[in-house]
């Protein structure tokens, strides 16, 4: 009996979790560990293959039929998309969750120069590591700046080979976890590119949901991130957005008329944060480099960053012509 009980109790379990994710109720504690959905996923098929192997078919073929549900949700993201079909400049941006400044400056430099980046994004950012990234030379690669560094986890910027214009920093609602305790800010500009249609770009850092009272001023938080402008200038969003494809504002910002880079090439699973602080957590893809559908994503990758719990996100775009 004992058995028969925890087959069906496996079974709905992952019923639940295709409820909550299927119809976007992730609140409260379902925020964190929908986060951790593909991993379910990957998982059903194995509870259903050990309730068959003890004989109990009727929760074996429920949790396999749950499984086909969340896989089904899960496997876009390895499938590549159509790429739009565009003509103009080609651009490649890189974005980093410093980690309060503690990321190594060298390694940021570094990958600017090995990647040929013309638009850096920070999140975190701190006037200490503004100031070793001018020293280390980060003027000569990429000499347009809007950039509000602060103490702390609230700081960002945006480097840029192209001229910057209209820019400034917008702040989020919800205070952070550290002092000075503000609100983390997105820094934000249009860029040009010789060649291409004026770009909005913006840093992107809304608050982490690290305690179920916290899922409220997540939610607030990524409510505040820019909608996309399909009828205006193309925008591009950068950053750690603290929240994965299968948290429904995400979700909900993507039906705006972006596009997430890592999913349109097929690497949408690749986590970029965990395992952090020698916790046991399996890596999920928080960082993303959302693009405006009319921007063709020609090439994605996850970096290593010394110093940081993230890792850095890269893109290579084209751009429609100007």
């Amino acid at each position: 009996m004992w058995i028969t009980v925890v087959a069906w109790l496996a079974a709905a379990v992952l019923a639940a979790w295709a409820v909550v994710r299927g119809l976007g109720l992730d609140h409260g504690p379902f925020v964190q560990l929908l986060a951790f959905t593909p991993y379910v996923a990957a998982g059903a098929p194995v509870v259903a293959l050990v309730a068959a192997l003890l004989r109990r078919r009727l929760p074996a073929v429920a949790a396999l039929a749950v499984g086909a549900v969340l896989i089904a949700l899960v496997v876009p993201r390895v499938i590549p998309d159509a790429r739009p079909a565009v003509a103009g400049p080609r651009i490649r941006v890189l974005s980093m969750n410093v980690l309060g400044g503690n990321a190594d400056p060298a390694a940021i430099l570094g990958l600017v120069r090995e990647l040929r980046v013309d638009v850096l994004a920070l999140q975190e950012h701190t006037p200490e590591l503004d100031a070793a990234l001018r020293a280390g030379g980060i003027g000569a690669e990429l000499p347009y700046r809007e950039a509000n560094p602060e103490a702390g986890t609230g700081g960002s910027g945006l480097y840029s080979r192209s001229p910057l214009t209209g820019g400034g920093t917008r702040r989020y609602p919800s205070p952070s976890s550290v002092p000075p305790y503000r609100g983390h800010s997105a820094s934000y500009a249009t860029v040009t590119v010789p060649g291409g249609m004026p770009l909005m770009v913006e840093s992107v850092h809304p608050m982490a949901p690290w305690s179920v009272r916290m899922a409220g001023a997540w939610r607030r938080d990524l409510a505040m991130v820019p909608a996309a402008t399909p009828d205006g200038p193309p925008r591009l969003l950068l950053g750690d957005f603290n929240a994965t494809l299968d948290h429904a504002p995400l979700r909900e910002l993507l039906a705006t008329g972006y596009r997430d880079a890592a999913a349109a090439r097929g690497l949408g699973l690749v986590g970029t944060w965990g395992p952090y602080n020698g916790m046991l957590v399996p890596p999920v893809a928080l960082d993303h480099v959302l693009a405006d559908r009319r921007i063709a994503v020609d090439g994605f990758a996850v970096h290593e960053l010394p110093g940081s719990d993230h890792h850095a996100v890269s893109a290579t775009l084209t751009l429609p012509a100007g």
